[in-house]
């Protein structure tokens, strides 16, 4: 269970891991961080700053999918220890997804997305009876 609720916990903070290199972008965009606009200043970035903002909002999208399918495989009573092995590979798909889209390595991130996403929706069926 301790791997289960660990995953979760670190996918949350995945949201604000994954914040880190878009305001660093920001900063370095000039003129510093835009602390009353900082979307529109997102909007602007480039390259890597680009890549950073997109992996942060992808985080964000990923993880109601990855909690709602923890809440479900719990709830349901479905094996933990699936539910461990699963949780282990969002946990190393969205680390691996977050260094590709930081280092532009589009392929593999995909690749590593489909395991994450695949992650999630397998904890859904487990819920199945």
């Amino acid at each position: 269970m301790t791997i289960i609720i660990s995953s979760v916990i670190f996918a949350a903070l995945l949201l604000i891991i994954t914040k880190v290199p878009v305001g660093l972008a920001q900063v370095k965009q000039g003129g510093g961080y835009d602390y009353n606009l900082p979307r529109v200043q997102q909007a602007k970035l480039e390259g890597f700053g680009q890549r950073a903002l997109g992996c942060h909002q992808n985080s964000i999208e990923a993880f109601p999918y990855f909690a709602a399918g923890v809440a479900l495989a719990l709830i349901s009573g479905a094996s933990l220890e699936t539910a461990q092995w699963l949780c282990g590979i969002f946990v190393v798909s969205r680390i691996g997804y977050c260094l590709c889209y930081w280092m532009d390595i589009a392929l593999m991130r995909s690749t590593f997305w489909f395991f994450g996403f695949g992650s999630s929706i397998g904890l859904m069926v487990l819920a199945l009876p």
